[in-house]
């Protein structure tokens, strides 16, 4: 199905189109548990640390209690570094049904502690947004760009007219693998997994599906 807009340089499909059961599609939007979150950062935040606080499991996204909004201006910058290394294939952003939510967003890959400064440069992906209320649509990355990111940042430049912006939700959507320098653990969603049992003595690097 077609949304009939244009996305500037990446499409986008809802997320229902997948025709995934909701426990899959929980599953597939699992990157945010591969953030570092005490190294995450949001610039311009209104809150300090409320920026954390949207990238939450996908079936806690209607939550409008945890929400990020911008400060000064209408600007966001999410610098979100990883745990390891991700494909990173697709992204969801929720926000309120007013001009606060998000009308444009630019991604910058493997660019820690970015600014506003740098955002001068150009990005790897640029989105033109649609108001989304239910966090059901997804962009597609161009994963070329994206198959190796150990950091990404995401810069909301606009909105659609408001004084600040307003973010309830941010779904990524990819694989992660984790280097060891002499192992490599093996990521899975076993109840009570003992890390022990996943250690591999081998140079061939394991990927864990997550989409």
């Amino acid at each position: 199905m077609s949304h009939g807009h244009s996305h500037g340089g990446g499409g986008c499909r809802c997320a229902a189109e997948r025709e995934e059961p909701p426990e899959q599609r929980g599953l597939a939007y699992g990157l945010y548990l591969r953030i570092d979150l005490e190294r995450l950062q949001c610039l311009n935040e209104s809150r300090e640390g409320s920026g954390r606080g949207v990238f939450k499991p996908w079936e806690e996204r209607t939550d409008r209690s945890k929400f990020v909004e911008s400060d000064a201006d209408e600007e966001l910058l999410f610098n979100i570094p990883f745990t390891g290394n991700v494909k990173l294939k697709g992204i969801i952003i929720m926000g309120e049904d007013d001009d606060s939510h998000p009308s444009e967003m630019r991604l910058y890959k493997n660019i820690p502690q970015m600014s506003f400064d740098d955002t001068d440069r150009e990005p790897d992906q640029t989105f033109s947004l649609n108001r989304d209320l239910t966090g059901e649509l997804e962009y597609a990355t161009k994963i070329s760009r994206f198959s190796s990111v150990y950091h990404l940042s995401i810069h909301i430049s606009k909105n659609f007219g408001a004084d600040t912006t307003k973010v309830l939700y941010i779904g990524l959507r990819g694989e992660w693998t984790e280097f060891r320098r002499h192992e490599v653990t093996i990521c899975n969603y076993e109840a009570s997994a003992n890390p022990a049992d996943h250690k591999v003595h081998q140079v061939t690097p394991q990927t864990h599906f997550i989409s």
